[in-house]
């Protein structure tokens, strides 16, 4: 294994779930598409960085060229967004914040402790505090399929603002990860299309290969030396 994640949940209502994980070796991984952004702070040899990254559309293999090099991510809830960072200006991309000090980064022009995962809930809540870290809450309660009295247009424009995808978009990128997953849990190709709602086993594997970046079989199969995240979206 090149990564070994750890994760937790979160006490901050803007944030989906709090990751760390460790370069052990160098080799080659699958970062697949994923519908959130996140915040990760990577950390070589004294030097640290923290990068805001968007929403993936697509798988992308990823060379590991360091070992040793720590990560910690913040990976945020729907909705969630920061107005003077627009997400939507960095889907399929990512942002490294300026240094302000070996400790510290450049943030609305202000100078920020670079937060750790233990203390990943005191930054969002600051970010909330100072109004840096905002949330449209109908971006939720359409995912839930509650019934709204805006136009699709309206909701649709609402999306984009807060999360960089359309919802169908986003719908799409979370079927396939838990088709993944299925997978990986050992339930069969045809199960899998039934359970993850495809037409067939044809479009199974059309919409694996390109945001997962595996067929069915290949993900089934657990002896290919290229490891998958699910999780981890940046390249060391």
């Amino acid at each position: 294994m090149i990564f070994t994640f750890v994760e937790r949940p979160s006490d901050s209502p803007f944030v989906e779930k709090i990751w760390r994980t460790e370069s052990e070796r160098i080799g080659d991984f699958l970062s697949v598409a994923a519908s959130q952004w996140e915040m990760v702070v990577s950390k070589y040899q004294g030097k640290t960085t923290i990068t805001v990254r968007g929403p993936e559309t697509k798988a992308t293999s990823m060379h590991v060229n360091l070992v040793g090099g720590e990560f910690f991510g913040i990976v945020f809830k729907y909705g969630a967004f920061m107005p003077r960072l627009p997400v939507s200006d960095l889907v399929d991309g990512n942002l490294d914040l300026p240094d302000a000090s070996s400790k510290s980064f450049w943030l609305n022009g202000s100078a920020w402790q670079y937060p750790n995962y233990e203390n990943a809930d005191m930054f969002a809540k600051r970010l909330v505090r100072e109004d840096l870290l905002v949330c449209d809450p109908i971006i939720d309660s359409v995912l839930r399929g509650e019934p709204q009295d805006l136009s699709p247009r309206s909701i649709q424009r609402r999306f984009v603002r807060a999360t960089g995808l359309s919802q169908g978009s986003i719908r799409k990128i979370e079927r396939a990860r838990h088709a993944t997953i299925l997978l990986q849990q050992g339930v069969s190709i045809l199960d899998t299309v039934a359970q993850a709602g495809y037409s067939d086993q044809a479009h199974l594997t059309r919409v694996l290969s390109h945001l997962i970046g595996k067929t069915p079989t290949r993900i089934i199969n657990k002896t290919e030396p290229e490891q998958m995240s699910l999780l981890f979206k940046t390249a060391p």
